[in-house]
Formats: C-alpha cells, sequence, structure tokens
C-alpha cells in the first residue's frame, strides 16, 4: 500500500513559478473571462476600501465637527448635515450594490473558467490514458488513475475558483487599506502593524501543522480509493471466503487514519482562528488607546491643530483595522489551497508527460491485402532490454545477454516465427506461461517486440496507424466485458456504421438470437455495469457477436471457451464454423477440442515455437501436442470403451 500511494505523500513547494506557468496556459481560451473577473475583483476592492473613509468624513464634517479638517469629497458635499449625511449614506448604499454585483459576476465568471478548465483538463487526462499502453496498466493501479482524475483535479478547481482569485482581492484590499492607513496617520497604522510579526509566527506554525495533516489526509484518501476500488471489484471472494470482518476492520482502519487527520486540521483551525482574533482585537485596542488618547487631548486645545487625530480618524482606524486582519487570515488559509494545487498539479502533469510506448508511426502505412499474418523472428521480453544490446540475442538459438550485461532479460517469446494465409485458421496450443497470449497482445500491439518483427500483409504493423491495424481485427477474450448500456449497445459497441441487421444477424450467428428473444426488451434489455446479470457464458456469445457484427478481416479468440459451461461450448463451436469463414482466424486455446478442426496448430513451449502441422500430423509426432492430447483426453476415452 505504502507504494501505492507514494505519490501521494510528496506536495512539493507551495508556489512552483514553473507549474503556475504551465497551468495558466488552461486559462488562455478563456482570458476575456479572467480578464473580466480581475477588473471586478480590483473594483470591488477598491469600494470595499472606501466604506471606512466615507465613515470618517460622515463623523469630523457632519457628527462631530473638527475645524480644518478637509477630504476630496467636500466639493460635493452639501453644507447642511442632513442633505450630506443622507448624501453619504446614499453613496455607501450605492457602493454596497456596486460591489455584491461586482462579487457576483466575479464569482460566476471564475467559476464558470474552473469548470471548463476541469473539463478540458479531465478530457485530456481522459485521452493520455487512452493513449497509454496495456503495460502502463500493468503498474500503475486504478485507484491512483481515479485520483488523478478527480482529487487532484479538484483541488486545481478550488485553486482557480477561490485559491487564486481570493489571494488577488485579498493583496489588493491590504495594500490599499495599507496605503490609506499610512496616509491618514502612519504612526497610528504602525501601531496597528506592530501584532502583524506575532500573527507570522501563528500563521508559519498554524500552516506546519496543517500542511501534515492534508498530507495525511491525502494518503488516507488515496489509499481508501484504492482499498475500495480492489474489495468491491473483489466482493464475491470476500464473501465466499468470509472475509468481510477482517476487509471491514482493515478498511476501518484506514478510514480512522483519515479522521484522525482531519480531526488534527480541525483543531489547528480551532486554534489559529481565535490567536489571530486575539492578536487583531489586542491592536484595536491599542487604536482606541493611544487614537482616543490623542482625540481627548486634541479636544483640550483650541484651536484645534490642522493633523490632529479626530474622533472620524479613530472610527475609521477602528474599521480599517478590523478590514485588514481579515484578509491575512484568509491568505494562510489560500497558502494551504495553493499548496495542495501545485501537488496535485505535479502529480498530474507527471501523469500527462509520461510518453506513450505505443507511439504513432510519423507516416503510417495502408495495408490493404487480403490478412496475411507473418510473424518474423520475434522476441519479446516484458521488462525493456537494456539499450546498447546489451541483452539482445546473439542468434536464433541463444538467450543470453551480450558480454558484460548486468542481466538477461527474461525473454517470453524466443525467435518466433509463422506465417497465417488469408482464410487459414490457426490454433496456439501451449501450457501456461509459454507465450500464447503474448502473441496476441502483440500482434495487436499492445506491446512492441523488442527484435524481429510483425507484419500484416508485408507492413510491420509498427508502421500502421494503431486505429487502422485494430480496426483489421475481432477479438474475443478470455474473460468478457461489458459496459453498462443495452445489450445492442455492447455488440454494437458505439460503431455508427453497424446496422440493426447486422447485429441481428451477428446474434444469430453466434447462436445467441434465442437468448435475446427470451430478454423482455430483446436488444434494448439493459445490461448493468460488467454484466452483473448475466452469466458467463451469455457474456461471452455477446463478445463474440460484437467480435462478428464489426466485419473483421482477422478474428481472434484468446481462450474464449476457457470459462464456459459445456453446452456453451457446444454453441461457440458451431459458431466458429461460421465465424471463420471468409477470414484469417487466430485461435488459443486450453481444450484442444475447439481447434482440431484448424488448418494448422502452432505448439508453444517456454516461449519457443516447438511444433506446428494439423491435428493428425501433430498427433503422429507424438511430440508436446500428443502429450497434451493425452492428459486431455486419456481418461475420457478409457470412460467411453469401458461403457461399449
Amino acid at each position: 500500500m505504502a507504494s501505492a500511494t507514494h505519490e501521494e505523500e510528496v506536495l512539493g513547494k507551495a508556489y512552483d513559478s514553473r507549474l503556475m506557468q504551465r497551468l495558466l496556459t488552461y486559462l488562455r481560451p478563456y482570458q476575456w473571462q479572467v480578464a473580466l473577473a480581475l477588473a471586478a475583483i480590483m473594483l470591488k476592492s477598491g469600494a470595499d476600501i472606501v466604506g471606512p473613509y466615507l465613515t470618517k468624513v460622515a463623523v469630523d464634517k457632519y457628527l462631530a465637527p473638527s475645524a480644518g479638517t478637509r477630504s476630496v469629497l467636500d466639493r460635493w458635499l452639501s453644507p447642511q448635515a442632513w442633505t450630506g449625511i443622507g448624501q453619504i449614506a446614499g453613496f455607501y448604499l450605492f457602493l454596497l450594490v456596486f460591489s455584491f454585483v461586482l462579487e457576483y459576476a466575479q464569482t460566476y465568471l471564475m467559476q464558470w473558467t474552473g469548470q471548463k478548465v476541469m473539463f478540458d483538463l479531465r478530457s485530456q487526462i481522459f485521452r493520455h490514458l487512452q493513449r497509454m499502453h496495456v503495460g502502463f496498466y500493468d503498474k500503475n493501479p486504478v485507484g491512483r488513475l481515479v485520483t488523478r482524475v478527480t482529487t487532484d483535479v479538484d483541488a486545481l478547481n478550488e485553486m482557480f475558483t477561490a485559491g487564486v482569485v481570493s489571494i488577488f482581492e485579498d493583496v489588493f484590499v491590504l495594500v490599499g487599506i495599507v496605503a490609506i492607513m499610512l496616509r491618514i496617520k502612519w504612526w497610528l497604522a504602525l501601531i496597528t502593524f506592530a501584532v502583524v510579526p506575532l500573527i507570522f509566527v501563528a500563521t508559519s506554525i498554524f500552516r506546519k501543522y496543517v500542511r501534515d495533516s492534508y498530507r495525511r489526509i491525502r494518503v488516507a484518501i488515496a489509499r481508501i480509493n484504492a482499498y475500495l476500488q480492489e474489495h468491491v471489484s473483489g466482493i464475491v471472494v470476500l464473501q465466499l471466503f468470509n472475509r468481510e470482518k477482517k476487509a471491514f476492520d482493515r478498511f476501518s482502519r484506514i478510514n480512522a487514519s483519515h479522521m484522525e487527520a482531519y480531526k488534527d486540521a480541525i483543531i489547528a483551525y480551532a486554534i489559529y482562528y481565535p490567536v489571530v482574533e486575539l492578536l487583531s482585537s489586542i491592536a484595536i485596542a491599542c487604536v482606541i488607546w493611544f487614537g482616543g488618547s490623542a482625540v481627548l487631548r486634541v479636544a483640550l486645545i483650541h484651536p484645534v491643530p490642522r493633523n490632529a487625530v479626530t474622533v472620524g480618524i479613530l472610527v475609521a482606524f477602528i474599521q480599517y483595522s478590523q478590514r485588514f486582519f481579515r484578509p491575512i487570515q484568509d491568505l494562510s488559509e489560500k497558502y494551504n489551497i495553493l499548496q495542495s494545487a501545485m501537488a496535485s498539479s505535479e502529480r498530474v502533469f507527471k501523469l500527462l508527460d509520461t510518453p506513450a510506448e505505443i507511439a504513432e508511426p510519423v507516416s503510417p502505412k495502408k495495408s490493404e491485402g487480403p490478412g496475411r499474418i507473418e510473424f518474423d523472428h520475434v522476441w519479446f521480453a516484458y521488462r525493456n532490454v537494456p539499450a546498447g544490446g546489451d541483452g539482445q540475442p546473439t542468434d536464433g538459438n541463444q538467450d543470453a545477454t551480450a558480454a558484460g550485461a548486468s542481466a538477461t532479460p527474461d525473454w517470453v517469446l524466443k525467435d518466433v516465427s509463422f506465417t497465417i494465409d488469408p482464410g487459414e485458421t490457426v490454433a496456439i496450443v501451449g501450457h501456461t506461461g509459454a507465450g500464447k497470449s503474448t502473441m496476441i497482445s502483440l500482434l495487436l500491439r499492445f506491446y512492441d517486440v523488442q527484435q524481429g518483427a510483425i507484419r500484416i500483409d508485408g507492413v510491420d504493423i509498427r508502421e500502421m496507424s494503431l486505429a487502422d491495424l485494430r480496426h483489421r481485427f475481432g477479438v474475443v477474450l478470455q474473460d468478457p466485458f461489458l459496459f453498462s448500456g443495452t445489450v445492442g449497445d455492447n455488440i454494437r459497441l458505439g460503431t455508427g456504421w453497424i446496422e440493426d441487421q447486422a447485429v441481428e444477424q451477428a446474434a444469430r450467428d453466434v447462436n445467441l438470437a434465442d437468448f435475446i428473444a427470451s430478454l423482455p426488451q430483446g436488444f434494448q434489455e439493459p445490461v448493468r455495469e460488467r454484466g452483473s446479470t448475466l452469466s458467463t457464458g451469455q457474456k461471452q456469445l455477446i463478445s463474440f457477436a460484437r467480435a462478428l457484427a464489426h466485419a473483421p478481416k482477422i478474428l481472434v479468440l484468446d481462450e474464449a471457451t476457457s470459462s464456459v459451461d459445456t453446452d456453451t461450448e457446444f454453441k461457440v463451436r458451431d459458431a466458429l464454423t461460421r465465424m471463420v469463414e471468409g477470414r484469417s482466424s487466430l485461435i488459443v486455446a486450453h481444450r484442444l477440442s475447439t481447434i482440431q478442426r484448424a488448418d494448422k496448430i502452432l505448439v508453444m513451449h517456454k516461449g519457443r515455437l516447438r511444433e506446428m502441422g494439423t491435428h493428425q500430423q501433430l498427433l503422429g509426432q507424438r511430440g508436446i501436442y500428443w502429450k497434451l492430447y493425452q492428459l486431455q483426453y486419456k481418461d475420457q476415452e478409457v470412460a467411453v470403451s469401458a461403457d461399449d
């Protein structure tokens, strides 16, 4: 579990200019919306800053007039108290409404932009995952990949919609308040700012504890995702072996670690905010004490000095002080959002930067032939062969690495050569691990060979586009996979050119028509996730119909009958007779009964092609195939003879 979640533990920097620059490229298609949102933020910040200043003007000009006080609004304000206060109140109300409209505009625009960016990013990740080769999924757990598309993208959305916007707004407000306070009365402003170093110390301690809590929360979420994905998929095995309690106990421990991490974060917030509130209250108290003392001293002096502290200044400073500390609190929280977003972006970009090992050719070649398949001295190992020739085969009969190589590749296929002529049915047999399914994966280019070549109609499959290559094949795998939808949807599989008549004909050809006719809604019968309401045989027959409906030139059956019952196997055998007509066919099978009529049988043993011929020819050789046949049918033949 640690290895699966190791990547989640890396937090990275709170701000990385390289990552931020790359993230901002996702805003380019929506730059006008972002520009309008930023303009709204700046105007709203200005509107918020003006409010306390209006209070100062109202107090000093009308409520507690002080001789010699001037303001920039004097030319527009009436000398009459009631009229002037009404004008200030009206302007204040206008600022509140204006601020509301601006906040609505920037919130709508940034939320809209965030959803668009999230849509684009998730689409890019999903498209990238579609391009990755099968080996990539062997190394990366599904839970981790799901976390990239969900949790990590959500963290980036929060940064775009809340983090960056709030940071800009908080910075604008702070700069504006500091400028106004220093301009009105600099020494009173410095008294307010005196507690800022203490707030920075508290914020630093808070960030340290919250950072650790957030790290543990992310690790716990990754473990929960991975554990749920694995155990929900394997729920049948859990119930069969009565493992529910043990599985629940382990899940409870993982869930408890998530809860404890969240509790620690809650405690940190519960301490931090009261501390900042206390320090800000102390600052306001100092403003009241020193500012109030100055106001009282000025009241005893006649005439009043021009730069004296007035009641209006004191009231404005109290309001500005309250507004000064709110952005500081917000910035500390936005720091965590930014840090989380940087970590998420690093993981997302690491995934997006992972190259697809199976690359499309720059200038793909077309293969228009009838479907002749050629394996030409194919060598393959799942572990990459070291560069520079180390580990490459030295000749057709030797597996050893070159001199000085640190390790010998674990070759799964060794110097395999054969051809399948158009319209020919070829079967591949052998013990488990002999390389049968690997040959299918190489033919479909899920992996690339390290040595040799695979050609279709004389064209190397590495020079063909993947879409063109795989369009030529109809494949039925050992474990049939059905998607949510209907029976017809699973046969058509989104291919638009397949007509309803072709779907129905494919169902008839694989002996599936009677079963579909028995369904209440026929081809429109809903199929649940993974076809959970259907038997293995029914799912396999739907897979056969799917392969046939796409009218492939080459049919590939990979252990397609190994998990079906005898009755279904008879149906499949009958269907195979019709399916292989007019097309090249490659059948991988454990059950020799399904491949006795094949034109050619390839016998694989420990990665090598050891025997090749028809059923009768191979039995006459009394080799590996003969031994396999004896193991499967000797007991059955003895039983039949005894009955006779």
